[in-house]
């Protein structure tokens, strides 16, 4: 099994960054690729962004294309998600996945998830 748990989630204005944490544990050298979803009230949990170990692919939702970043450190089997420009739409529930490859972790079929951390951007 995979453990995945985010941090770095919180309030801030319109316009402002929060940078997303999501730290595996477990049997990492399982996994290949690991992504961000979110999921705002009375809405379907919706892709965000992915990107794979090796870090020569990365995949954005077009919603967040230009101002989200995701990025990962190998060393610490830690994903990123560096959210810059944000909007009051952005608000959600942001959850990391992860599985053995972008293609899966792109879709709600992934293995792997965490608990969730909430993002809240105010206008």
């Amino acid at each position: 099994q995979v453990q995945l748990v985010e941090s770095g989630g919180g309030l801030v204005q319109a316009g402002g960054s929060l940078r997303l944490s999501c730290a595996a544990s477990g049997r990492t050298f399982s996994i290949a690729a690991m992504g961000w979803f979110r999921q705002a009230p009375g809405k379907e949990r919706e892709f965000v962004a992915a990107c794979n170990w090796n870090g020569d692919s990365t995949k954005y939702a077009d919603s967040v294309k230009g101002r989200f970043i995701i990025s990962r450190d190998n060393a610490k089997n830690t994903v990123y998600l560096q959210m810059n420009s944000l909007k009051p739409e952005d608000t959600a529930v942001y959850y990391c996945n992860a599985d053995r490859s972008i293609v899966v972790v792109t879709t709600t079929t992934a293995r792997y998830w965490g608990q969730g951390t909430q993002v809240t951007v105010s206008s």
